[in-house]
């Protein structure tokens, strides 16, 4: 009697898994044309290609989860493709970007953009980035955001470096930020908040605003972020949680 065959995995399945991985592998597209934009010069522009970056990472691990990529594609490691182009779209593309921008005094530009890209490796390279309940440890190399801020608000290149500084150093602090998504305490609010938050912040690149509408949109923008760090400080106050918390 021979042997039964291995049970191979279904075909549509097995395709979608792969296109969940293209769609996350899109990422480092999005970053090449946010590169383009920055040396164009059109730092609004790269901003939304790095918007649409994000909203692609928002959305690409759900759907991992939801069609077992990792079941299906076993020679393919999703977290590891996520890393890569995560690094490339939270951190190296928008680290240019404060640079070219203007955002930092020349003088301390190199150095500001060495913080960034030094402290963001140890962020992505430690085994224990999350905690127990999926929030982060330290400030999560979201460069993109304070390139965002730092653009919008221009509060000066000396406060551009201190506001460097400051995150960088954050990125070692034993302090929690949350994730939006994967945090389920708050749910599903706290998604909604994001999402709210996000598309407050791409309104926010348009540069057809009256003034009027300018100061509503970064002041809804100012209090979802603070929101967000508010729910993390919590969380950093209330001290380790399971994750069922």
């Amino acid at each position: 009697m021979s042997a039964p065959s291995p049970t191979r995995p279904e075909p549509i399945p097995v395709l979608v898994a792969w296109a969940i991985h293209a769609l996350t592998a899109s990422g480092v597209v999005l970053a090449f044309l946010a590169f383009l934009a920055v040396e164009q010069e059109r730092p609004r522009l790269a901003l939304l290609w790095l918007g649409a970056a994000l909203i692609v990472d928002g959305i690409d691990g759900p759907l991992a989860r939801w069609a077992r990529v990792t079941q299906r594609t076993p020679g393919i490691d999703g977290t590891t493709l996520d890393l890569v182009v995560d690094y490339l779209t939270y951190v190296f593309v928008p680290a240019i970007l404060i640079y070219r921008a203007g955002l930092l005094p020349s003088a301390y530009a190199p150095i500001a953009v060495a913080a960034i890209l030094l402290s963001s490796l140890y962020t992505f390279a430690r085994t224990d980035m999350k905690t127990a309940d999926n929030f982060f440890r330290g400030f999560p190399a979201l460069w993109n955001v304070i390139a965002f801020y730092l653009f919008i608000l221009r509060p000066g290149q000396m406060a551009g470096v201190i506001v460097v500084g400051v995150f960088s150093a954050l990125t070692f602090a034993p302090i929690t930020f949350v994730h939006p998504l994967r945090v389920r305490r708050y749910q599903p609010w706290l998604a909604a908040l994001a999402a709210l938050w996000g598309a407050v912040n791409l309104a926010l690149l348009s540069p057809n605003w009256s003034a009027p509408w300018m100061y509503t949109l970064l002041a809804l923008s100012l209090t979802g972020a603070g929101a967000l760090l508010a729910i993390g400080v919590l969380r950093t106050l209330r001290g380790p949680m399971g994750k069922t918390a």
